[in-house]
């Protein structure tokens, strides 16, 4: 038997999940972690708490499954992206790393976004956008407010590249992260030294690893230490992986132009496959080559979703889910007059503003959590809808939503997103899409298939189908024209000294 390790390095916790060749879970095993929050978007985590949680999940999956280690061929990561690492020449750490909703760089991110270079096209258009929580403007926030920091750093990446280099020994960035947040352009030469240069910066370009391998493409087997440490044998293989909702892509089975992924965790992010490139203000693409040779990813995303759900529970005491889903299920849409604005960390698309928080209107004596429960899953869905509705003025319009994630766990929130958007939305066997897809690029890097494609076919399996209620969704279209006016009014009512965080 042959079975392959898919690992999913995400916000809170890193889980890994051993698959057999058709797409079945053996074993599963998470190990948690902490994040540091602070004010002005601030968080922070401990990289060395990433390289705990491989060992303990991995081990515990393969005592779970009882399988040889022998019998494991190959591994692959999906990790949080624009997760910024600096490290010295040993790989160690030289502080805690940047992740990826942190948004202290806004003003970093004006500054890159000034520069005009022809770079930002690959994340936009010519004008941008670009966000704070990008690989540049992090970058550039550590060489201007951490200056020894930045000098002493051999080695600025990503989370998946420091998980590279501990795991192998090579230092290597992933094509797909490099595309999608470092403003490289496969289809122009790579990375754009001009970019750095207007920003003072030039050096960082030694600092990143200069490899750029493509997911599914083979990095080497493990060494000995990260072997034992895994408690792998070391002739087991490490396949490039990616972002953890671009490689969920792949898990999702999303491979043809004209299909959307909908990525659901502690945020949201919205994948559509091109066949062409597609560049327009308040998306984010379209990247060349970043999960699929010859095709192109458009990309829009919501910073804050499953966490919104997160701190309502953790505000009223833990509220257990199915009791609050059961409770917001009985409720019409519009949750009786209430309405929120998803902003609560920012806006990714499509406005691209750090500084745009989160609201609740029409709050009266007799709303309670499950109304807030139900607004709060409705503005998910409206901010959903609003990155689709900007897909389609740009000329991609998806007949679909392939969704996984936390969010398939509700089938409220499902039926919510299938009547706010007004299109099917289906969820395959397997809702573990990071995994999942991470599994199909160690087969295909170990040989076992010949393209992602065909490992798509053999690994991933179709399940739900929750078809758009017309009598809810239409319900739901003078509640979205008043959720689309709240960011325009809100953020005329910002205090006039409010700038990004320094």
């Amino acid at each position: 038997m042959a079975y392959v390790l898919g690992i999913d390095g995400g916000t809170e916790s890193l889980r890994a999940y051993l698959f057999t060749l058709d797409g079945h879970v053996l074993a599963t095993a998470a190990t948690p972690y902490e994040t540091c929050f602070a004010a002005g978007g601030r968080a922070e985590q401990n990289p060395e708490d990433w390289w705990c949680a491989i060992g303990s999940s991995v081990r515990k999956t393969i005592s779970e499954a009882n399988v040889a280690k022998t019998e494991i061929l190959a591994l692959s990561l999906a990790t949080t992206c624009c997760t910024v690492v600096a490290l010295d020449m040993e790989a160690r750490p030289l502080r805690p790393a940047i992740i990826w909703m942190d948004v202290r760089a806004g003003i970093e991110a004006e500054a890159t976004l000034s520069t005009g270079d022809p770079a930002l096209r690959v994340n936009g258009n010519a004008h941008g956008p670009v966000s704070a929580e990008w690989m540049v403007p992090k970058a550039l926030w550590l060489a201007k407010h951490e200056p020894d920091i930045f000098a002493a750093a051999h080695t600025i990446c990503e989370y998946q590249d420091f998980m590279t280099l501990r795991l192998t020994g090579r230092r290597a960035a992933s094509l797909n992260n490099a595309s999608i947040r470092w403003h490289y352009d496969n289809d122009r030469g790579g990375f754009s030294a001009s970019l750095l240069a207007a920003l003072g910066i030039s050096e960082l370009l030694e600092k990143w690893p200069r490899e750029v391998i493509a997911p599914g493409m083979p990095l080497g087997t493990l060494t000995k230490v990260a072997a034992d440490h895994l408690g792998l044998s070391s002739r087991t293989l490490v396949v490039q992986g990616g972002a953890d909702a671009l490689i969920g892509m792949i898990g999702l089975g999303v491979n043809r132009p004209g299909q959307l992924a909908l990525i659901t965790g502690s945020s949201h992010l919205q994948f559509g496959v091109s066949e062409r490139p597609v560049h327009a203000e308040g998306l984010w693409g379209t990247y060349a080559d970043a999960v699929y040779p010859g095709r192109y990813i458009i990309e829009g995303g919501q910073t804050s979703t499953g966490s919104i759900v997160a701190w309502l529970r953790r505000i009223t005491g833990g509220i257990d889910l199915d009791s609050l889903n059961a409770a917001a299920a009985g409720l019409p849409p519009g949750a009786e007059g209430l309405l929120a604005l998803d902003h609560f960390q920012g806006n990714r698309t499509p406005y691209t503003d750090p500084l745009s928080r989160g609201a609740f209107i029409g709050l009266s004596l007799h709303h309670g959590v499950a109304h807030i429960f139900r607004a709060v899953l409705e503005s998910i869905g409206f901010g959903t809808r609003a990155i689709l509705d900007r897909m389609a003025e740009a000329g991609f319009t998806a007949t679909e939503i392939t969704l996984g994630g936390g969010a398939a766990q509700s089938a409220l929130w499902l039926q919510i997103h299938a009547d706010t958007a007004g299109l099917p939305v289906t969820v395959p066997e397997t809702p573990a899409a990071s995994s999942l897809g991470a599994a199909i690029l160690a087969a295909t890097g170990a040989g076992r298939f010949a393209t992602i494609d065909e490992g798509i076919t053999a690994m991933v399996r179709p399940g739900r189908r929750i078809e758009p209620d017309s009598g809810r969704a239409a319900e739901y279209q003078p509640i979205y024209r008043r959720y689309a006016a709240l960011y325009p009014i809100l953020k005329q009512l910002r205090e006039p000294s409010e700038t990004p965080a320094a």
